[in-house]
């Protein structure tokens, strides 16, 4: 499937975990991808793997100048930009009375003023070609999960700001949607490890009794949303869990 072809995607996080399941599924739909990350060699895999549709930038994505520098090498390098996907996010699991304000600054820096920059510096290029943007929220943040207060709180202002971009974005052609995975990630391992039970009660409830792949069943749902065949879709939020969380 090709549905892709001719597509440039920034993906924040693109080089292992979710993102660089994104960055593979997307390739392989014809699209190129500048995937940004701190894991530099991850990054190097990646570009090896098709070094003609992938670039890497190693940078923070909290700093405003990353993402400036992502559309710089997403056009010089493949011509344009059509997309973005802001999938990474660092936080810190504790219970609401122990997070301390630097875990709060990591959720808030990496999250929302991460997808912001990206966004505000795509823009301008989404705009000449009427591009779409897909951010990243979480089950977490709908269900009040505990031990995740920075980071639900994170996502549901992610949510909220997506809704606010797609509204003021759409008489200039670009639509902005979110995405919440179920997915097994590494993050989701280690959370695993800590919180065993809340895993075992999400998995128990889970109507597909499973984690999602993140290849398989989360990027094509992203591949969706920047595809063509979603041109009407704008200011939504899309449960890729298995049935998990049944929004109304």
């Amino acid at each position: 499937m090709k549905n892709l072809e001719g597509k440039v995607i920034i993906v924040t996080g693109g080089a292992a975990g979710i993102g660089g399941a994104m960055t593979t599924e997307f390739t392989e739909r014809g699209a190129s991808v500048v995937a940004v990350d701190l894991n530099e060699e991850a990054g190097k895999e990646k570009v090896a793997s098709n070094p003609e549709k992938i670039a890497f930038l190693k940078g923070d994505i909290s700093k405003e100048s990353i993402a400036k520098e992502a559309v710089e090498l997403a056009v010089s390098k493949f011509g344009k930009l059509t997309s973005l996907v802001n999938n990474a996010h660092a936080s810190r699991q504790k219970p609401l009375l122990e997070l301390t304000e630097e875990d709060w600054a990591l959720s808030m820096d990496t999250g929302l003023k991460g997808t912001l920059n990206f966004m505000k510096a795509a823009y301008p290029e989404l705009k000449k070609t009427k591009g779409s943007i897909v951010n990243f929220g979480s089950g977490a943040g709908l269900l009040g999960q505990k031990n995740q207060g920075s980071y639900a709180a994170t996502k549901e202002a992610i949510r909220g700001l997506s809704r606010v971009a797609a509204n003021e974005w759409a008489e200039d052609g670009i639509r902005v949607n979110v995405v919440c995975p179920l997915a097994f990630t590494d993050g989701v391992k280690q959370w695993k490890e800590n919180f065993p039970e809340q895993y075992e009660e999400i998995i128990s409830k889970n109507p597909m009794h499973r984690f999602g792949d993140p290849q398989k069943d989360v990027a094509p749902i992203i591949a969706f949303l920047l595809g063509e065949d979603s041109q009407y879709m704008t200011g939504q939020t899309l449960m890729a869990d298995g049935g998990d969380i049944k929004l109304r």
